[in-house]
């Protein structure tokens, strides 16, 4: 079986992690790697990117955001991207991210965690409702939020 495990982007691998790209009709649904580590560069107190491994290869990106004083009660603790590439998908390289993502903020000691999903045919909504994630019926930007309790 090969070993999961997440790493920090270095200036060894964040060329790799740019070029990263999900099914051509799941761009509508998710960031590039690219602006989600520009967005990350630009919060650094808030961001937690990371990349995804397969052994040695990289399958995915993901990054979580962590800003208890924030004042959007839902941006305090997430998952703000999730990019696994389109050769990778249905491999479990999501839900490990995921899982990766949310043991990061128990160990915060958070109580909950949020995602926020573009609703649509390729959406990634089926995806999180099977982790556990339940929408809260508010919406932010035309985007669904959902919360799981930790």
């Amino acid at each position: 079986m090969t070993t999961l495990r997440l790493a920090e982007v270095t200036s060894d691998n964040v060329g790799a992690a740019c070029d990263l790209s999900v099914a051509p009709h799941q761009e509508h649904y998710v960031a590039p790697v690219a602006r989600s580590l520009a967005e990350a560069y630009a919060q650094p107190g808030v961001a937690w990117p990371r990349l995804v491994y397969a052994g040695d290869d990289l399958v995915g990106f993901v990054m979580g955001a962590f800003d208890p004083g924030c004042p959007i009660d839902y941006f305090r603790c997430g998952i703000w991207r999730l990019n696994i590439a389109a050769e990778h998908q249905k491999k479990g390289y999501g839900k490990f991210a995921v899982e990766a993502v949310l043991a990061e903020a128990r160990r915060r000691g958070e109580e909950s965690a949020t995602v926020l999903w573009v609703p649509g045919e390729h959406s990634p909504e089926p995806f999180y409702l099977r982790l556990g994630f339940q929408p809260t019926g508010q919406r932010h930007e035309g985007e669904v939020v959902a919360r799981i309790r930790l």
